[in-house]
């Protein structure tokens, strides 16, 4: 079933809104402070929907509705990770990165690692963190790009240069205050579409959940169908996740002041509740209502064409589509950031001034989606990829970070040294796996890296001076 009039018309009235936002933010901003951290003064609702609409994006709710449409109710843990993450973060380091954010003006997680430690582990951390961020874009681009096939028609490349291209367009010239701007609109209508409107359509289809356990088999209310080992490694990678993660510290950083940055945090964790619930619910209801759906990964949008009502059907796609775009857009802003900032800036013209600064910062924006774009057309499956770049994310920068935080002894080497070795061993492992050795003892790159890490940054610590605080 395809959109019909009534639903095409409000898919393309939200895609062309969000050009608009973009370009009014770029009328709006003054500067790269308003450009990457939207002039520091966002209050708690609209940090709890920049964190909502990044992480509660696509791989989260149309994620999470597939693997709940294949495996059942286990299908809940990459949402409930994430509120672990969100909850942990939120009470022990969204404060304290404000303040230091202010402090010494911080814009990036590598201006952070710098003040901390020296410019050669920024340099490691800003090369982890692009390479990371622009393959994400370019898995989000992807499920963009899939969204657009099938409501519309079109062959895959021409959705996906529709797609990439209002993403970039509207995330270049707006920056983060249009992030802050297409934010508010996406959250809402997610919220909205699949928690008030989705859930009651799901259990008047299917009739409830006593319904959906005599249609399902047992295994579909296994929370650890998925096996431990895997859900331990999940939960373990996104939480650790967020202690390092970019768009972490750019939320807290747009922050009003240190209360607005943790509260934020916090009222989102709130919000990623119902959307957990309402994501596995809908993924349930699916394997009744289309058992044999050709691909899981578009069970959501098969989902709401088959049996949400005209008009709504298409605002509820939005949202859908919505979850996704907002998660490109931080994204390929992320690896701006850290080009222009860490890269350009640091080490290349360290005199550039304001202006130049912020028209660089929106070419930077532009390559980095271009790049993403490219990845989305050459490499449609790069579920591998993603999971690779955000376990070296965690296992190599997490304990220097906290280090960096919490024990000001610890030395700029020790923490070097941990990054790097720690890249290095997740990198070899992964490398195992992939060349039929079926990785190590069958143990997940995450750990050892994680091993790694905390080894070398205790004994190089020990056998080097601490540095002065």
């Amino acid at each position: 079933m395809k959109l019909g009039l009534i639903d095409s018309s409000i898919l393309f009235a939200y895609l062309a809104l969000m050009i608009g936002l973009g370009l009014y933010a770029n009328y709006r901003q003054k500067g790269v402070e308003d450009y990457f951290v939207a002039g520091r003064r966002m209050g708690p609702f609209t940090i709890a929907c920049l964190w909502l609409a990044a992480w509660v994006g696509g791989a989260a709710v149309v994620g999470s509705a597939a693997r709940s449409y294949e495996l059942g109710v286990t299908g809940v843990w990459y949402v409930a990770s994430l509120a672990m993450g969100c909850l942990l973060f939120g009470l022990f380091m969204s404060a304290r990165v404000k303040e230091m954010g202010d402090r010494h003006g911080h814009l990036t997680y590598p201006d952070f690692v710098e003040e901390r430690f020296d410019g050669r582990t920024r340099v490691v951390a800003t090369i982890t963190t692009v390479l990371a961020y622009v393959a994400y874009s370019a898995g989000q681009l992807v499920a963009s790009a899939a969204i657009l096939q099938v409501l519309l028609g079109w062959d895959y490349n021409t959705a996906l240069l529709v797609a990439s291209g209002i993403v970039i367009v509207y995330t270049a010239t707006g920056g983060y205050l249009a992030v802050t701007y297409t934010d508010w609109v996406q959250f809402i209508l997610l919220l909205v579409g699949i928690v008030l409107i989705g859930v009651p359509i799901a259990i008047q289809e299917t009739g409830g959940p006593a319904a959906l356990q005599q249609a399902l088999p047992p295994s579909y209310f296994d929370l650890g169908a998925q096996g431990w080992s895997s859900i331990t490694a999940l939960v373990a990678s996104i939480v650790l996740s967020f202690f390092v993660a970019m768009d972490s510290y750019s939320r807290c950083f747009a922050a009003r002041d240190p209360q607005a940055a943790q509260r934020g945090t916090l009222l989102a964790v709130l919000f990623m509740l119902p959307l957990a619930v309402a994501s596995v619910w809908l993924g349930l209801s699916s394997a009744v209502l289309f058992p044999d759906a050709e691909a899981s990964n578009g069970i959501l949008t098969l989902f709401v064409l088959e049996t949400f009502p005209v008009g709504l059907k298409g605002l509820v796609l939005v949202g859908i589509l919505a979850a996704v775009m907002s998660s490109a857009d931080i994204c390929i802003l992320t690896a701006s950031a850290n080009y222009t900032r860490d890269i350009h800036q640091r080490f290349i013209q360290p005199d550039i001034q304001p202006k130049a600064m912020l028209r660089l910062s929106m070419l930077a924006s532009v390559v980095a989606g271009g790049l993403a774009m490219l990845m989305a057309w050459k490499m449609q499956d790069i579920i591998g990829i993603l999971q690779l770049g955000f376990t070296i994310n965690s296992a190599a920068l997490f304990l220097p970070t906290i280090a960096a935080i919490y024990f000001r002894r610890v030395t700029a080497t020790a923490a070097f040294w941990s990054i790097i070795l720690s890249l290095l061993t997740v990198i070899g492992w992964r490398l195992a796996s992939d060349l039929g050795l079926g990785g190590p003892f069958g143990i997940d790159p995450l750990w050892p890296g994680l091993l790694v890490s905390a080894t070398s940054l205790l004994l190089i610590q020990a056998l080097r001076r601490p540095a002065t605080a």
